[in-house]
């Protein structure tokens, strides 16, 4: 199994997208991990936001395969400890499938047909954290999880 995580639009911050190749790289060591990033729409001021949505949500049901677990990050989503994190991964990763799909949405959102194709949420905190920024306190705590199951320092409970 591999971890795919899709993400709508770029990280304009150099200071962020070093952080996520940092634990991209690391994650390397663990298990095959895949950033997918889907462009930003162009002219979304002629847009709602339910067309943006409906628009963004067209481009990651695109990305995902039939097999994969997919979990939403949401707001209204399930929060975990970071042990609790990584026992969520072990499930994932017993239940098997060809990746488990976690998704970071755009600032509205997502469609309805993606909430229906996935198979949960969750929630990285209850603060709100811009997209761009969620991507690399994911990728930390998916490296976390990761240590976490091998019995590795990096975290301090």
């Amino acid at each position: 199994m591999k971890i795919k995580v899709i993400c709508v639009g770029k990280t304009g911050k150099s200071f962020l997208l070093e952080g996520e190749q940092e634990y991209l790289n690391r994650l390397k060591h663990y298990i095959p991990i895949e950033r997918i990033e889907i462009p930003d729409l162009k002219n979304v001021k002629k847009l709602t936001i339910e067309q943006i949505k409906k628009q963004e949500g067209d481009l990651i049901l695109s990305k995902i395969n039939s097999g994969e677990q997919v979990y939403l990050l949401d707001e209204h989503g399930k929060t975990f400890t970071s042990e609790k994190f990584a026992d969520f991964l072990q499930q994932r990763f017993n239940q098997g499938g060809h990746a488990l799909t976690l998704v970071i949405g755009g600032p509205y959102g997502f469609s309805d047909e993606v909430y229906a194709a996935a198979n949960g949420k969750i929630s990285m905190s209850e603060l709100t954290f811009s997209h761009q920024m969620i991507r690399m306190i994911l990728f930390e705590q998916v490296y976390r999880g990761m240590t976490i199951l091998k019995g590795e320092p990096y975290h301090h409970p």
